[in-house]
């Protein structure tokens, strides 16, 4: 016996408007994806600006010195870093090859080989796309600069302004929201950019100090691959280890070594207290997060993965918090 089943006029409704607000939030990802980054910002520089103020500085003077100053760094390091890295890389591509060809007597896999300089083949093309592509977006780097300055200068009554929007009521809740992104994303953010500084610092060091070639290049790959854990620190050293088995093989087992002691002095004595007063997510739920970043948005989700897995933990911790009350 067949049944009859019945839907009201009401779920017809209440599906098309909600597959509309989908279709809407797919046409405006682009400025969702803005407006969250500007929020990260606001995040991580809000808490210098609030201590600015506390000496009765405007907060408008507060947030343009910050400004001044964080432009400043970055400006200096690209500055300082970006004249010997770009020789450097280009000798490491041209030079990778022979370093490989050198471990033949260690058996090394021609498959392996061929991949390797296939893909260094390919560094070119890939960053001349990446240039392009950073050429193209600079009116979007400056639509999130103006956004997160703008953030930073209305933070102290921002509650007061989305109470406005969502109503008067929820002016306390949007504020305890508000509240545990900064602490949880600035928090997460700072450790997470002092910990690629520290470590990529480390490892320049160290490669100097070998005498090993393209330090400079190799440091900044560690440094980035910070991010990754358990397996940035093995797929940072690996170039490394090979141009040190190149060299010779005490010279391969050094940087090996190096690698090595640097990941260690991380797990046990940077990372405790450099995260110490930030927000902990699980290695798994990283390594997640950022494959799923990057299949969802290339590279770009890469980048927010852990920051939008932290938002929306955040909301559901709140979500949960207030149907227990």
């Amino acid at each position: 016996m067949l049944r009859r089943i019945e839907i009201s006029h009401r779920t017809i409704i209440f599906t098309v408007f909600f597959l509309a607000f989908l279709w809407l939030i797919y046409l405006i990802r682009d400025i969702i994806l803005e407006f969250f980054v500007a929020l990260l910002i606001m995040t991580i520089l809000n808490p210098i600006v609030s201590r600015l103020s506390r000496f009765r500085i405007p907060r408008a003077v507060s947030v343009f010195v910050v400004y001044l100053l964080a432009l400043a760094i970055i400006g200096g390091a690209v500055g300082a870093i970006v004249p010997a890295l770009v020789p450097q890389t280009t000798e490491f591509g041209i030079g990778l090859p022979k370093y490989l060809a050198s471990l033949g007597n260690w058996q090394f896999g021609e498959q392996i080989l061929k991949e390797l300089l296939s893909i260094l083949g390919g560094l070119p093309t890939q960053l001349v796309k990446l240039s392009l592509s950073f050429f193209s977006n600079l009116l979007a780097v400056f639509t999130v600069m103006i956004l997160a300055f703008y953030l930073l200068l209305v933070r102290e009554k921002l509650d007061e302004q989305l109470g406005a929007v969502f109503g008067e009521d929820k002016i306390k809740q949007i504020g305890k929201i508000l509240n545990l992104l900064e602490t949880k994303l600035g928090g997460w953010a700072r450790g997470q950019i002092t910990l690629m500084v520290l470590v990529g610092a480390a490892t320049y060091l160290g490669l100097v100090l070998l005498g090993i070639p393209f330090s400079l290049p190799l440091a900044i790959l560690a440094g980035l691959l910070e991010v990754v854990p358990y397996m940035g620190p093995i797929l940072s050293g690996i170039p490394a280890v090979i141009i040190g088995l190149g060299i010779s093989p005490l010279m391969g087992l050094a940087t090996a070594a190096l690698y090595f002691l640097i990941q260690q002095v991380e797990n046990y004595v940077i990372v405790p207290k450099v995260m110490e007063k930030s927000v902990g997510v699980s290695p798994i739920v990283t390594l997640l997060s950022l494959a799923i970043g990057a299949r969802l948005a290339g590279f770009v989700g890469m980048l927010i993965a852990v920051p939008v897995f932290i938002t929306a933990q955040t909301f559901i911790d709140l979500y949960l918090t207030s149907r227990k009350d």
